[in-house]
């Protein structure tokens, strides 16, 4: 990826925070000669030593599980455009023009399938559990028949990224003044969560807004 020094991000908390946040994750890899991707919901595991690992799990249909190979995961935050009428310094010399502001890493590691029953269950726990919890009547596993649930285990497969490499781009108006900045962050916040406001909150806990 191409990664000026201005946008990259190297702090773990931030990064843990947008794949909390957005844990659609797509893995790309090459299976059969072609480049492959594929899109999975995945929970970020932190070990005790500092390595990350990211799990999931795919259909057992998917070919993917079996190709056991380097893969590109792309953690995707929010983006949006960004208008240069926001911009202080429009007002000064005119000398501004639109861009896109986006947050996203790319993790690069070796997949490992995983097809235990103990092993998906206490997977599927932790997922429900992480996505459930906000809701005011949370669904549990435990909640539909033991039958039912192992018959769905039968037509799924667990995977494992152990990320050894991390390249996370957080392009979000450093390399303007911070009255620009500024003025980012109160265009952003005319929107909602979905249309400017996950942008903003990103952006506000990189860029430190202008006393």
């Amino acid at each position: 990826m191409y990664l000026p020094r201005h946008f990259e991000e190297t702090d773990r908390g931030r990064l843990r925070e947008l794949v909390v946040r957005n844990p659609l994750v797509h893995i790309v890899q090459a299976v059969d000669g072609t480049l492959q991707a594929n899109p999975v919901p995945m929970l970020l595991v932190d070990d005790a030593d500092g390595t990350w690992r990211l799990q999931g799990h795919v259909a057992r249909a998917n070919p993917m599980w079996r190709a056991e190979v380097p893969v590109l995961a792309i953690i995707a935050g929010p983006d949006q455009y960004i208008s240069p009428s926001w911009y202080a310094t429009k007002a000064e010399h005119g000398r501004v023009v639109p861009t896109w502001n986006y947050a996203t890493w790319h993790a690069h590691g070796q997949l490992t399938a995983f097809e235990s029953r103990e092993w998906l269950l206490d997977l599927l726990h932790r997922l429900t559990t992480t996505h459930e919890s906000r809701l005011p009547k949370p669904w549990a596993i435990d909640d539909a028949p033991t039958d039912y649930i192992d018959g769905l285990l039968n037509a799924i497969v667990g995977i494992e990224i152990r990320i050894e490499r991390i390249e996370a781009k957080f392009k979000l108006s450093q390399n303007h003044p911070a009255a620009n900045r500024q003025g980012v962050l109160d265009g952003l916040a005319g929107g909602g969560e979905d249309d400017g406001g996950a942008l903003r909150h990103q952006m506000a806990s990189v860029v430190d807004p202008p006393v």
